[in-house]
Formats: structure tokens, sequence, C-alpha cells
């Protein structure tokens, strides 16, 4: 298989049709090997648009998707990030290039162990894969300039969004299927908070946010 031609045709046909046209964003879809992260198994279908299969009820991110949060982070080289949900760790080693430091939470130990070594590979030093229970964050470490949730929630948790700088931005995929929407919300204030709806789409959800937590927006 032409990894390469089928990278360009991933870029070309998915990724700047979905309004992804930030040249460093579109540099790190070319340079990072998204079929390095996927399970070997299924290294011909790192480039299609879809959720990978990854055991169990998970499934990783689509490219599509993947890129347009990352463009929507919007990150600098200082900031300190939270990952909730590693997954396949292809948005991880994206956000590792761009920021400071990553911490990424993911609840399944095998996948946990698997994303760790090839981000371990790529030599992306500033990212920390933990096996942990996302849904209270890592509040000995905050706060954070950015969270994201790489996956679906049935409602933003508090906990998560106490964890953000003022200034900081939380990016998630909100909703129950068949239309979920991902947003945007930056702390304004020590107790303020701004929402901004950014895409519809549709994505698997995260270990441990299937109920509805008592906060909702």
């Amino acid at each position: 298989m032409n990894f390469e031609q089928a990278r360009f045709n991933m870029i070309e046909q998915q990724i700047r049709p979905w309004d992804v046209l930030d040249g460093s964003v579109l540099a790190l879809l070319s340079s990072v090997r998204r079929e390095d992260f996927v399970p070997a198994e299924l290294r011909a279908l790192a480039f299609t648009d879809t959720e990978l299969p990854l055991g169990g009820s998970r499934r990783a991110l689509a490219p599509r998707v993947e890129a347009r949060l990352l463009q929507e982070m919007q990150l600098q080289r200082s900031d300190k990030v939270l990952e909730i949900g590693t997954g396949i760790g292809y948005l991880t080693a994206m956000m590792g290039h761009k920021a400071q430091s990553v911490v990424s939470l993911e609840a399944d130990a095998g996948l946990a162990r698997s994303a760790a070594e090839k981000l371990r590979r790529a030599g992306l030093s500033n990212v920390q894969v933990r096996e942990a229970d996302g849904r209270q964050g890592a509040p000995g470490e905050a706060p954070f300039d950015v969270i994201v949730l790489s996956g679906s929630v049935a409602e933003l948790p508090q906990a998560l969004l106490d964890q953000l700088k003022v200034g900081g931005r939380l990016l998630g995929i909100v909703g129950d299927e068949p239309m979920m929407r991902a947003v945007q919300v930056r702390r304004v204030g020590e107790k303020e908070f701004q929402t901004t709806e950014l895409f519809d789409t549709v994505a698997q959800r995260l270990p441990g946010f299937e109920s509805r937590p008592a906060f909702s927006f």
C-alpha cells in the first residue's frame, strides 16, 4: 500500500473539505504517521473516513474529527494540555508536537500501554499517558490551558471545567446519537464560562461518561 498517497488523499479529500486549513495542522497531518498509531491489523485502513474499532466498545476518532479538534484548540508552544481518552494516541502525538506538555488519561490498560509505547517511539518526551479514569481529570496538576475530550460525553463535567486556567479552553463532543455537537468552552472568570458550538458530528462515548452528571450547561 502506498501510505504517502493515502495520506495525501486523506488530507485533500477528507480534511480540507472539513474547513481544516491551518498550515501547521496540515503539516502535522503530513508528517505524523497515522499508520504507526492504529492497530497493526488495521494499518491499511488508517486513512479511511471512519472510526476504527479498538476492541470492546472503543473506537478511534475519525481523522477529520481529530484534525478539526486540533485546529480549534489553537495550541501554543507554552500550553499545558490534558487529554481524556488517549485511544490510539495519534491526536495525542499531534498535540505533543504543538504544546509544551500533554497528560493523557486512558481508562483501558491495553490502549494506554500501546499508545505510550508508540509515543515513546515517536520521540515525544513531553507526553505522558496514564491508565486512569478521566472523569476527575488530573486535579493535582491543574490548571490546564487546554482540556480535550477525545470522544463524546452526555454532558461536560464541572470537575474538568474547574481544572481550566482562566482563559483556558475545553473541547469536547457533547450529546446523544444520532446528533452530537463539538463545542469549545472557554473559562473567562473564576466562575464564568463561555460556550461556542463548533460543528455537528457523532463520536464514540468515552468510558465512564455514559450517564449524565448532575452539572449541566
